[in-house]
């Protein structure tokens, strides 16, 4: 009877503490592990703002309550230092701590049970080698009865796959290799997927269909996407790369910590996640004719222009046209960035206009991109509204223009992004 009720209640033994004293791996198993821990920004999760690195802290917010990230250095008392390989493993998998205790689906463990034996062991051979930081983890601040975490058990039941991935015998080397990251470590799907009414991403057609997380949206990056030019391999993959894209934009809010981390991949994972997440999308037309479709975005942006003279582009040119003009003018720091095919124009919401225009961009993925300030301590919600619905109407004239404005700029501006 004991063990029916603990069973049913999600209950799991504890996997004894271990003392590793001494290295245990090769210095080539820990260099590999680093790279997997950039692919699945193990570190920009689980780093607190202004806190050390990998000890965790992190508020991640959900709709049922605040999760706080663990601590990842292998200190003994706060962190991972009495963790065995096996209870490693068994939390990547099942979510479960070395206690037994059930882990929240804030931690990822739904796509990190994708990654290979080998991948996790060189993972957990390169966190044991950092620096151990005694931290501890904040305690979780869920609403009952999600604050109880046996219940976990039920959501894994109807959630979880515990088994690695499987590749997909018809679809080459490459498109698998983009399966395994993009599913697996890169937990790609657990901000630009939907979720259902538990907290789970849902399936089918919405795989990647787009959402919303800390106040950003995270786009669609499949055929539903809104983008003016579709998105093909080789956009993807500069994207990716550089964190930009000629014909999409730059990379932005927690996207742009996504992207700095990726520079740690080889360029042939680059590639082939840009060969998975094409897939997505329709058969990609030949590059001269999305230069053809990219062209003819910018002559809409260039026609409309002389049809919206009033403050908003006088305020526009005083702000932002130093460095967001078209053609071949003067640069700033040696950057422009058109705005003619940014898909924070094109997008069904305005939430990453406008929070790039509040907060500027502090710390771009990548040096190519530039620093951009932020201008919501000299500009009025009346102000960014006006410039937010110019941008829409001059860059986007093919898509219907933003309603409420104002109220989305104080919703916006209540809520500082992560």
């Amino acid at each position: 009877m004991i063990g029916l009720i603990t069973g049913l209640f999600g209950w799991r033994p504890a996997i004894a503490p271990v003392n590793l004293s001494a290295p245990v791996y090769s210095q080539e198993t820990i260099e590999r592990g680093r790279t997997l821990a950039a692919a699945g920004d193990c570190f920009v999760c689980h780093t607190a703002p202004g806190g050390a690195r990998g000890t965790g802290g992190r508020a991640m917010e959900t709709p049922f309550g605040t999760v706080f990230t663990t601590n990842l250095t292998p200190d003994a008392g706060t962190g991972l230092g009495s963790w065995s390989f096996s209870a490693f493993q068994r939390a990547m998998r099942e979510g479960l701590s070395r206690d037994g205790k059930h882990l929240y689906p804030a931690f990822p463990y739904t796509a990190f049970a994708k990654t290979s034996d080998d991948d996790l062991q060189a993972l957990y051979a390169y966190l044991m080698s950092q620096p151990a930081v005694r931290a501890e983890t904040p305690k979780a601040q869920m609403r009952f009865p999600f604050n109880l975490r046996p219940l976990m058990a039920g959501w894994n039941a109807l959630h979880l796959d515990a088994q690695p991935y499987q590749a997909d015998r018809t679809q080459s080397i490459e498109w698998n290799r983009g399966a395994y990251l993009v599913q697996g470590l890169g937990h790609c799907g657990a901000c630009h997927t939907p979720r259902d009414a538990t907290g789970a991403e849902k399936t089918g057609g919405a795989f990647l269909s787009g959402a919303m997380i800390d106040g950003w949206e995270a786009p669609a990056l499949t055929t539903v996407s809104k983008a003016a030019v579709p998105w093909d391999a080789d956009a993807f993959y500069r994207y990716l790369r550089h964190g930009h894209s000629p014909r999409h934009g730059s990379a932005g809010g927690p996207m742009s910590e996504v992207v700095g981390e990726l520079q740690a991949l080889p360029d042939e994972d680059i590639r082939a996640m840009a060969t998975y997440l094409a897939s997505f999308n329709a058969p990609s037309p030949a590059p001269a004719e999305l230069d053809a479709v990219a062209r003819q975005a910018v002559a809409r942006a260039a026609q409309s222009q002389s049809t919206l003279l009033g403050p908003a582009q006088r305020m526009f040119e005083t702000a932002c046209a130093a460095c967001h003009h078209d053609g071949d003018g003067p640069t700033v720091l040696g950057l422009n960035r058109p705005l003619a095919l940014s898909s924070k124009l094109s997008s069904d919401r305005p939430d990453n206009l406008i929070r790039t225009i509040l907060e500027g961009v502090r710390e771009p993925a990548t040096r190519e991109i530039g620093f951009m300030q932020g201008f919501g301590d000299v500009l009025s919600d009346t102000q960014i509204a006006e410039l937010a619905t110019y941008l829409r109407a001059r860059y986007a004239p093919q898509a219907p223009a933003w309603t409420d404005l104002p109220s989305h700029v104080a919703r916006v501006r209540q809520k500082p992004g992560h």
